[in-house]
């Protein structure tokens, strides 16, 4: 009886289990590569938000996804998942950053104001943060899509808030805490807090444009917000 050609190895069809070994050689291939990138020594984290930032400010929030920031830091799509647990865990860290640099800009012109106009500076350096980074102000202020419980969020947005009631306080001449508020207080907080995000949002989205037509030629949205402002952030606590 004639003997079967034998098959060539080459030519033979790999079984599944014959492909295992080749996936987990690619799996500890990028692993290694990780490793050997400029991201270790725990900078990897640093690098995906840095990379989230970018994303958010290029697509905006829908396009702000796990794998869109893996592929802008070059890396695994398993590495934002790792560090970061999934797409909440993320923008609330981003959004934790983005508390810290608000309140850090609040405090920077407060720093530089006399104390009677800390409110007005505070409030510019609010409109001019968020024309600045609108991608990541809109995001901070977007709690649906934010673990507020959290603590470096929770943490990063008591600061600011603190931070600025402080400063409104300033203005009338008094101190406020965030924590213990009279009426009057939470009512001059609640305008000044109403007035400058109401703006910020209102020149973000174009809407302030019919206004500035009717104003003189070249006046600029910081002289619009000091006007709304003045009456407001003066006027002395009531007793």
């Amino acid at each position: 009886m004639a003997r079967k050609p034998r098959q060539n190895k080459a030519s033979r069809p790999r079984s599944r289990s014959a492909t295992k070994p080749a996936v987990a050689k690619q799996a500890v291939r990028r692993v290694r590569a990780e490793a050997d990138s400029p991201y270790h020594h725990g900078a990897l984290r640093d690098a995906l938000l840095q990379a989230a930032e970018k994303v958010l400010e290029r697509d905006g929030l829908p396009g702000l996804t796990l794998r869109a920031v893996a592929r802008e830091a070059g890396v695994s799509h398993a590495a934002p998942t790792h560090h970061f647990g999934d797409l909440t865990g993320l923008l609330s860290e981003l959004a934790a950053i983005g508390y810290r640099r608000f309140g850090a800009a609040m405090d920077a012109a407060d720093n530089t104001a006399m104390p009677k106009e800390r409110g007005l500076a505070s409030a510019k350096a609010y409109v001019a943060y968020a024309l600045a980074h609108p991608g990541l102000y809109g995001l901070m202020f977007r709690a649906e899509r934010l673990d507020m419980t959290r603590p470096s969020l929770r943490e990063a947005a008591d600061a600011s808030f603190a931070g600025f009631a402080e400063a409104i306080g300033a203005n009338r001449g008094e101190q406020i805490s965030a924590e213990s508020l009279t009426l009057e207080q939470a009512g001059a907080l609640a305008a000044a807090w109403s007035l400058v995000h109401g703006f910020s949002t209102l020149l973000l989205d174009g809407r302030l444009t019919k206004i500035f037509r009717g104003l003189p030629e070249g006046t600029k949205p910081e002289t619009l917000l000091v006007a709304m402002l003045k009456s407001t952030l003066s006027r002395p606590p009531v007793h």
